[in-house]
């Protein structure tokens, strides 16, 4: 019987964890910007963070930095928004899961697997629904910044880490360390 490896039993490799602190929503924006930088059609992007942390700022800056076209704004009520690209590049479709409850099969309907291929998928609330779509992604979490017993209003802490072969074989999340100030 052939010895299966250990990394494989667990699942994808996760890559290092990439801190940044982002102190105001312009410098969400750039952040999504310079993440976009790292990212090909295929990628898929998880973001979880509390209502209102910045997940839609950032994903602003992602479409800023994909050159997409149209306005990127919440998709809280209609679940899904595709943002086709200007140029050559890959479209973004900007899903929110908040309100759903399950979890892939919940989203079936929205045929995210089909979009994949081509398009950067990024998943507000998509933790622990949308994870089988990809061995390869992104997982981004956004935390307010509390500081001497108090929360500092636009200060975030921001973690990126990549799980799967892509991002483990060092797509340049590192690049992304330290602080942006907007």
């Amino acid at each position: 019987m052939d010895e299966v490896p250990l990394e494989t039993q667990r699942g994808p490799a996760p890559a290092a964890e990439t801190r940044i602190t982002v102190d105001s929503p312009d410098a969400m924006r750039e952040l999504g910007r310079r993440i976009a930088g790292l990212l090909r059609p295929g990628d898929l992007v998880l973001l979880t963070g509390e209502l209102g942390a910045g997940k839609t700022t950032l994903t602003r800056g992602l479409g800023e930095g994909l050159g997409v076209r149209g306005a990127v704004t919440s998709p809280t009520f209609v679940i899904a928004r595709v943002h086709p690209p200007l140029s050559g590049g890959p479209a973004l479709v900007h899903v929110d899961a908040y309100r759903l409850g399950g979890g892939l099969e919940e989203m079936e309907d929205l045929d995210l697997d089909v979009s994949l291929p081509e398009s950067v998928v990024v998943v507000e609330w998509g933790d622990g629904k949308v994870e089988e779509l990809s061995e390869d992604r992104l997982h981004v979490v956004i935390a307010r910044a509390v500081g001497h017993e108090q929360v500092l209003d636009d200060v975030r802490e921001v973690s990126v880490r990549g799980v799967g072969a892509r991002w483990a074989a060092g797509a340049g999340t590192d690049s992304l360390a330290g602080a942006l100030s907007g």
